[in-house]
């Protein structure tokens, strides 16, 4: 089926605008405060780094405040989220550690908002906007909610703070608002362009309703808004007293100058780097329920002097499904990467970043899409995939300079393995959930070293999973096992982190079982790259059991070990399932671990045997992917693993049937 065009769509297709233009476009409505650059260059270095290391703490401060307000398992337990404080037009000055993701696109939003609603309905003290529209900004799917603030200092819009979150369930058609059979957006939760919910320091209840009346657990989402209002007023006191013990000219000049040394370092650094050109692409099965086309993302990643253009011409035109995603997204994948893997010595001021960072992509793609195509995927989707081939394109690049290939690292956990519940919890509510456990996924191997088993996301440098007993004591549900798994990191002379797998039945729910969505790529091919001849992770591997005997096994007092030992009737679970689990259902995901760097063929055999000794290589795997060879006891064989090895290259160079000479 076509997408359709909507009619007035193209007002919401938001691309950043400079600074100048905006304060044209507002200069008769609000009154924007500003400093010149000598004032910029008037503050002394101390004074500069003592607020500059405030401001950071100040984000730190917001995080913990949503943190502690929030009642989402997603949010206090996973860390979901992101703040950000900005400047009076939007340029981010400093990002939280959490999901890095969702705060580099606060810009636009708030950038738009002033725009659009500074006359009508009007920016004032105590106002706060909502939106969940990632065709203007601020997530990269409607269910990353962000609101955002400006704070006032003597009549002028000082600055900007916004905190964001992943909502469990914001409507459509499906639990959670993941369609996994939609063809376009009118299946999914409804985008909100920024709406003014907050007014003079109040919530506005009307607007609050309409809000709220779309989701299937309204009061776990109002929580989220009060917690995300309490983090901005945390923020806008914190600021509040640096401007009067410093004055709010020195505290803007330092916003100006942290965003203004970011560039200037990430440039230093960039003329460092020699010139070229890196490509890569990268894949995802499936766009909706039933579909079994491959769709990819094309990058060719060009360093030029002290400027990098990321080009994604090629890639693939939008689909119809849930994995397309906005321009906003396609920014979302990019800053990320940049920032943990060129700017780790470097401010995380994404508005001075960006500054040297050029992207070409054309409207239409699966990663740049336009109007209504389908995004409830958006995030773990397309955003994803940009992420996947960004680091594989920046690797390249750090790994042709001596010093800062220490910098690098494999793509990380290369899919999202969603899987969401919902249904009656064991008190009786409804509930809906986003089960986090891939947020253990693992990292990718460095050029010196391997990869952290289960280390998490470097895209979410915050980023955690979930008690295994709060997932419990939340929802109806009960593990069998959540562990480590062998083989699924990418081989390497260094090897990626080895991902995980889970196991679960539906427990204590009153009508005995749950709604089980599942949307994981990642079957058909893997998405992990390696780099430098390193291999790419496993692949993403669900199964579900029906029909087990597993409560009489607990009921003799045996938790089963293996899906043989769960026994029931399985069914390989494909990309995308809405379905429902009974109370003798099995639910087994598991995860990609990160890709490896290097020639597994080069890999030190000694730490092969060791990462077998510890399970995170199997002995199969030691054996036909490293080519180490082992004799009864588990121990090396130096002389069979140095034929062993001769024999795979000759292979690789098809020359396996030619005589070796003597």
């Amino acid at each position: 089926m076509p997408v359709i065009p909507v009619a007035g769509s193209e007002e919401f297709a938001n691309r950043p605008v400079s600074p100048a233009e905006t304060r044209r476009a507002v200069s008769d409505a609000v009154r924007l405060h500003d400093v010149d650059a000598a004032a910029v260059e008037a503050v002394d270095p101390l004074t500069y780094e003592v607020i500059r290391h405030r401001l950071t703490s100040i984000t730190e401060e917001m995080g913990e405040a949503l943190k502690r307000m929030s009642g989402s398992v997603v949010v206090t337990d996973c860390n979901d989220f992101d703040a950000a404080i900005m400047d009076e037009v939007g340029e981010v000055v400093q990002v939280g550690l959490y999901n890095t993701q969702l705060a580099a696109s606060l810009d636009m939003a708030v950038n738009w908002t002033l725009r659009n609603r500074c006359r009508r309905p009007g920016i004032g003290p105590g106002d706060m906007f909502l939106c969940n529209d990632p065709w203007v900004g601020g997530g990269l799917h409607q269910n990353d909610v962000s609101l955002f603030a400006p704070l006032f200092v003597d009549g002028e819009i000082f600055c900007w703070t916004g905190a964001v979150a992943h909502q469990v369930d914001l409507g459509g058609v499906s639990p959670g608002s993941w369609s996994v059979a939609g063809t376009d957006v009118f299946w999914e939760s409804t985008p909100i362009p920024p709406v003014k919910i907050v007014e003079g320091g109040e919530i506005r209840d009307d607007i609050e309703d309409v809000y709220l009346r779309r989701s299937r657990v309204p009061r776990l989402v109002a929580l989220d808004l009060r917690a995300k209002i309490g983090a901005n007023n945390v923020a806008h006191e914190r600021l509040r007293a640096l401007c009067q013990k410093y004055g709010a000219a020195t505290v803007k000049a330092v916003m100006r100058r942290t965003m203004d040394d970011a560039e200037a370092r990430l440039r230093a650094k960039l003329r460092e780097l020699p010139d070229g050109s890196w490509s890569s692409v990268a894949h995802q099965d499936s766009a909706r329920a039933g579909d079994r086309e491959i769709y990819k993302i094309v990058l060719n990643l060009t360093k030029t002097g002290d400027r990098l253009t990321f080009d994604f011409t090629g890639t693939d035109p939008q689909v119809d499904g849930l994995i397309n995603c906005t321009y906003t997204g396609l920014r979302g994948g990019i800053m990320p990467v940049v920032l943990t893997m060129l700017c780790g010595d470097i401010p995380w001021a994404p508005g001075g970043i960006a500054r040297c960072l050029d992207i070409v992509s054309e409207p239409g793609t699966i990663n740049n899409c336009t109007f209504p195509a389908g995004i409830g995927k958006a995030s773990v989707a397309s955003a994803w995939a940009t992420t996947n081939v960004t680091t594989e394109c920046l690797a390249g690049l750090l790994d042709s300079h001596p010093e800062h290939r220490q910098r690098l690292m494999s793509a990380c956990c290369g899919t999202w393995d969603f899987a969401l519940l919902a249904g009656v919890d064991q008190r009786g509510g409804g509930f809906v959930t986003m089960l986090c456990d891939s947020m253990a996924g693992g990292l990718g191997a460095r050029a010196d070293s391997d990869g952290v088993d289960t280390g998490g996301l470097a895209v979410i440098p915050m980023g955690r999973v979930a008690d295994v007993e709060m997932n419990e004591f939340a929802f109806p549900m009960l593990y069998l096992w959540r562990r480590e798994e062998p083989d699924s990191g990418g081989a390497g002379r260094f090897r990626g982190g080895v991902g995980a797998s889970s196991c679960f039945i539906p427990y204590d729910s009153p009508v005995g079982g749950v709604h089980l969505v599942v949307s994981a790529p990642g079957k058909a091919l893997p998405l992990a790259p390696g780099v430098s001849g390193g291999l790419p992770a496993g692949t993403q591997y669900d199964v579900l059991l029906r029909s087990t005997a597993i409560r009489d096994a607990l009921a003799q007092g045996r938790i089963p070990t293996s899906l043989d030992e769960v026994g029931g009737e399985r069914e390989l679970v494909p990309v995308h399932l809405e379905t429902g689990m009974g109370p003798d259902d099995v639910y087994y995901t598991h995860w990609q671990g990160g890709g490896g760097y290097g020639d597994p063929l080069l890999r030190d055999p000694a730490a092969v045997a060791a990462d077998v000794a510890a399970h995170k290589v199997s002995r199969r795997g030691a054996e036909e992917v490293y080519g180490v060879a082992f004799d009864e006891h588990g121990h090396v064989v130096e002389a069979a693993t140095r034929d062993r090895r001769a024999a795979l290259r000759r292979r690789r160079a098809g020359l396996e049937n030619e005589e070796v000479p003597a």
